[in-house]
This record gives structure tokens, sequence and C-alpha cells, in this order.
């Protein structure tokens, strides 16, 4: 009798934990759910007027901005493009975007993975001016940057009106946060396992590539993301420093803002079109970012 009374009270003792449970989330989970999708709602209604947008003409963009268009106009998407000169725009900026990121990572990879290794204090002066460069606001330094990479020319490779040297200038603008998240990570990856790669016989690069770059999935992955859409929509920097030569995607859409005239019609169909391949990539990796972030912060 004395064991059925102790069995009924854990089953009400647990029973009584999942009407807790229940109130809970009836309470406090719900609020939040609702908060959440006030949020996303909000966050979506820029989306939701870009699109609607590009299939308006002018004068229904003003005069009904919120609403459905009365006649979907997809000749905004043909006209933008043409006026853009689409393909060309697209090919120089995943040029310039794919080149820049795939460096990136190597470099700032490398460099995070010797600094967390090499435990002295010059490693840490370094690591520390690496990071000092994220506080230094790039308007702070685009007229002495463009001034002295101008100067720099080796025969027919110049800094400035090209792909590589736009390239160049984005691996020294982003190295800073890139390493800094790879350090991050690379301290939570025991010593141990590179240590018994190198006793199996393996070199440093052999250690680098087959064992460190594997675990490092993650945070590559984030840092591609935040670097790819970083690089893909800047405007200032190719507009300082290819302006003229190579036209981006962000430098193409500048023609649809004039001094007098603003096609609004054009660059929402433009945005639109813009904005498709970054997020495709998004969507692909999007578990790994999260993953990538939540790791380097607590390792």
């Amino acid at each position: 009798m004395e064991a059925n009374k102790i069995v009924n009270n854990v089953e009400q003792s647990q029973s009584n934990k999942k009407l807790k449970t229940l109130n809970s989330y009836t309470n406090k989970l719900v609020l939040l759910e609702v908060l959440a999708w006030i949020l996303i709602i909000l966050y979506m209604v820029p989306f939701y007027l870009m699109f609607i947008n590009s299939f308006k003409t002018r004068r229904e963009i003003f005069s009904n901005t919120t609403g459905l268009p009365e006649v979907w106009n997809y000749t905004n998407y043909i006209d933008a493009a043409g006026r853009m000169n689409m393909l060309s725009s697209f090919t120089n900026s995943m040029i310039i975007t794919v080149g820049s990121v795939i460096l990136l990572l190597l470099f700032s990879s490398m460099a995070a993975w010797v600094l967390v290794r090499d435990q002295t204090k010059k490693s840490k002066i370094i690591f520390y001016v690496f990071t000092s460069g994220m506080i230094v606001p790039f308007q702070a330094v685009m007229i002495p940057l463009v001034k002295w990479m101008g100067k720099i020319q080796l025969g027919p490779f110049k800094m400035l009106g090209t792909h590589y040297g736009l390239i160049f200038m984005y691996i020294g603008f982003g190295v800073s946060m890139s390493i800094f998240l790879y350090h991050g990570f690379i301290k939570g990856i025991p010593k141990e396992v590179e240590e018994a790669a190198i006793i199996d016989g393996c070199s440093k690069w052999k250690v680098y590539t087959k064992v460190v770059l594997p675990l490092l999935k993650p945070i590559t992955v984030t840092v591609a993301v935040l670097q790819s859409i970083w690089v893909w929509n800047d405007f200032l920097l190719p507009f300082l420093t290819v302006n003229g030569t190579i036209n981006t995607i962000p430098l193409s859409m500048n023609n649809f803002f004039g001094a007098f005239s603003r096609q609004w019609e054009l660059a929402m169909a433009a945005l639109i079109m813009s904005i498709i391949p970054i997020i495709i990539f998004y969507f692909f990796v999007q578990k790994q970012i999260v993953a990538g972030i939540v790791q380097g912060s607590i390792k």
C-alpha cells in the first residue's frame, strides 16, 4: 500500500509539472511567439513594398504605395536589366565577391590558427592590431586609400580600376572581423588533434588542410555569408576605385537616381534581381551560420 501511495504521489507530481509547463506556455511563450510574429511581419514589410512596387508604374507607386498593382507590369524587369547591363554587372559582382571571400577565408583562417597556437606576446599584439581595424571607419581612410592605391602601378598592373585591385582592398578591410571570428572558434579545437597528426607524419600545411580546416566548417560558412553580403552590396568602395571602368550591381543601380529624377519602378525591379543570388546562398547555408556563431562565442 505504501509503495502504491509513493507511485501515485510521483505520478501526481509529474502531472502537476506538466500542468505548470502548459500554464507557463500559455502565459509567457504565447506572448513571445506573438511578439516574434510581429517582428517578422515588420521585417518583411520592406521586402513586400519593394516586390509589389517593382511591378507598378511610377505614378502608381506614389498614388498607391502599399496596395497591389492594378496591372502587373513585368516590363520593369526587362527595362531595368537593360539599363543596368545586367549580365556584365552580375559577372563583375560575382568575380569580385567570390574572389574576395575565398581569399579572405583562406588568409584569415590561416592567420587566426597561427595566432592561437603561437602563445607569445608578439602573436597577441598582432591579433590586437588586426582586431583594432574593426573600429576604424572606412570614411576616415577612403581619401588616403584612393591616393596611395593610385600610386601603385607595376607595368600593366594597377590597383585602381581593376578586379584584382578591388579584391585586394576588400581583403584588407575584411580581414579584421574574419580573424576575430576564426580566433574565437579555433580556441575550442583541442591541440592534441593536431599533435597526433604531426606524429603521424603530417606537415603543417597538411595539418591545416586535412585536420584544422574541416573542423572550421561552421565558422567558415558564417564568415563567408557575412563577407559575401558586405562585398555584394557595397557601393562606396567600388564607386571610389573602379567607377567608370568596372560596373558592379550597386554601381549600375545608381543609374536610376539622377539629379532631377528618380526611376523608382526600375530601381525596385533592380533591387529584387540583385538580392536574389545572396538570398539563395543564405538559404543553402543558414543552418551553419547559427552553429558557427554560437560555437565561436562559447569556446
